[in-house]
This record gives structure tokens, C-alpha cells and sequence, in this order.
């Protein structure tokens, strides 16, 4: 992976893709439903759309709530930075720019279905694996590599949920 040994001033990133025997319509469907994604998740617990929005464009703002063993439970505000209706659609958590971190689905006509990626950015503004870093600076290197590994299998959960979906 190229986050291995990453620090998080190094904005290391993850990816996962999968192709979804359904057309791209209806999995840009799921995928741009961010209020379906807890479903999902096992550590997003909540979206809500703000000011007066129920849907993504560029500039649309949305509150997640989370709830990890390791953080607790936290709540982030995500901006809209990409919609590209049935292409793609990306967010960045806090600060648009600096953001701790950017998601991103990116969606593909493949062999009669859609090819789906999930993309993660994280940094480079601070996020609560910050606090854990301060405390422990030496182990850097090692709460980076297992909270991108964290990330990892949860965005292979969701487009394996998406997929499920998509396909049913």
C-alpha cells in the first residue's frame, strides 16, 4: 500500500474499487445518497444536509456524527467539492481548505455495469487521530498505518453494501 510507514503531514490515501452488475444510473443512485451511507457503516452514525439542502451540488454542506471504540463519538461538517452527475462526487471534512480529510466516489460504464471507486485523502488540516499523535509522537508512523487500514476495509464495506444493493 502506498501509505505504509506514512506520517500524517504525508496526506496518505487509500482506495478500493469494485464493478456493480447494475447500470451506472442507479448506482450513482446509492452512491449520491450520502444520507444511506450509516447504513452502511459501522462507524457513521448520522447524516444530516444543512441549510435548507436535501442534496448534493458543489458548495452543499452536510453534518455527519460518528462513533469510533479508540475517538468516541465526534461530529463533522462536509463540503461538496465535486458533483459530476453520474461521474463523480466528493467531499471535504471541515475546512474546505484544509480539510481533515477529502472522499471521493468516482463512477464508470465497465462490461455492461459500472465500475465504482471509494478514494481517501487524509490532512491535511487536524482531525481527532491528531490528538493521538500529539500524545504519542513516536508512533506516528503506526496510527497512521492502522487507521488507513480502518478506512480501507470500511470503504471496501460500503461499495460491497452499494454493490448489494445496486444489484438486487
Amino acid at each position: 500500500m502506498e501509505w505504509t510507514g506514512a506520517r500524517y503531514a504525508d496526506m496518505p490515501t487509500a482506495e478500493v474499487r469494485t464493478w456493480i452488475d447494475a447500470p451506472l444510473e442507479r448506482v450513482w443512485e446509492l452512491v449520491s445518497d450520502v444520507t444511506l451511507m450509516p447504513t452502511m457503516s459501522e462507524e457513521l452514525q448520522s447524516v444530516e444536509w444543512v441549510d435548507g439542502v436535501g442534496r448534493p451540488a458543489p458548495g452543499a454542506r452536510f453534518v455527519g456524527r460518528s462513533k469510533h471504540d479508540a475517538f468516541g463519538e465526534w461530529e463533522t461538517t462536509s463540503h461538496v467539492i465535486e458533483y459530476e452527475q453520474g461521474c463523480a462526487f466528493a467531499w471535504a471534512v471541515g475546512d474546505p481548505d484544509r480539510p481533515s480529510a477529502v472522499w471521493r466516489f468516482r463512477l464508470e460504464p465497465k462490461d455492461g455495469g459500472t465500475e465504482l471507486s471509494e478514494w481517501m485523502r487524509m490532512g491535511p488540516g487536524r482531525s481527532g487521530l491528531s490528538f493521538a499523535i500529539d500524545a504519542m509522537p513516536e508512533k506516528e508512523q503506526k496510527i497512521v498505518f492502522v487507521r488507513m487500514r480502518e478506512f480501507e476495509r470500511n470503504m471496501a464495506a460500503t461499495l460491497e453494501h452499494i454493490k448489494t444493493m445496486a444489484e438486487a
